[in-house]
């Protein structure tokens, strides 16, 4: 069995709906699935045999948790569809993914990330007995800046199939762009690893710059400023 029929298999559909379910069943529009589930699901599998599946649109909305966000929700049939591609690629592509890698990742979450991050403090310390510094940043956007053909290249790596690469291509394009002011073209992913670590670790480098100058901290970051950019 190919990886698109294993995808495409009513058994794996009606298992990407259970996971998809949780925590859900109390939603208008999973109700309004679930109530002719058989057929949906049947229908949703002869669609993707027969290459008549086609992304949905997404709806738009703005929550503040406590920050504001702008998130886009698919369909309840497209979210299957997505639990279903992600049962059997996503096997393939973890051995790829680094050890400290903790969101939407089997064995991994918040509580696994706490741990790491405990232990990590605990060594830096020495047992809580010393001071640890820690940088706490976040990538603005960093889904939306994603670039598709980037992210298609590199899933081509993993999956050979035209079939399962023609979905991923229709589902990942289906995805809104961000706005037209150039952050995608600058935020993209590098296919040049080499290159994509040098920039990171200059921008480190920038940012660590004023803080090494301070006092209080710059004997615990002058290391990791030399470390990260050994010319300055």
């Amino acid at each position: 069995m190919s990886i698109f029929e294993q995808i495409v298999s009513p058994e794996n559909l009606f298992c990407a709906w259970r996971e998809f379910r949780r925590g859900k069943r109390a939603k208008p529009d999973v109700q309004r699935f679930e109530r002719h589930l058989e057929d949906n699901l049947f229908a949703l599998a002869e669609d993707l045999a027969s290459a008549r599946y086609r992304h949905g649109p997404y709806k738009k909305f703005h929550i503040f948790d406590p920050k504001h966000r702008i998130i886009h929700k698919a369909t309840v049939r497209d979210r299957v569809v997505h639990h279903a591609v992600s049962r059997v690629v996503a096997p393939l592509c973890e051995q790829s993914f680094i050890f400290d890698s903790y969101s939407c990742r089997i064995g991994k979450g918040t509580h696994a990330a706490v741990r790491r991050i405990e232990t990590f403090a605990r060594s830096v310390s020495g047992n809580f007995t010393g001071p640890c510094w820690a940088l706490k940043c976040d990538i603005r956007k960093y889904f939306d800046s994603i670039s598709h053909d980037v992210l298609l290249r590199l899933l081509g790596r993993r999956v050979s199939d035209p079939q399962t690469l023609e979905l991923l291509r229709r589902t990942i394009e289906s995805y809104p762009p961000v706005d037209n002011n150039g952050e995608r073209e600058r935020a993209n992913w590098r296919p040049d690893r080499q290159s994509h670590i040098a920039t990171f670790c200059e921008r480190l480098s920038r940012f660590l710059r004023p803080f090494r100058e301070r006092t209080a901290g710059r004997e615990a970051l002058s290391p990791l400023h030399r470390r990260f950019h050994p010319a300055a």
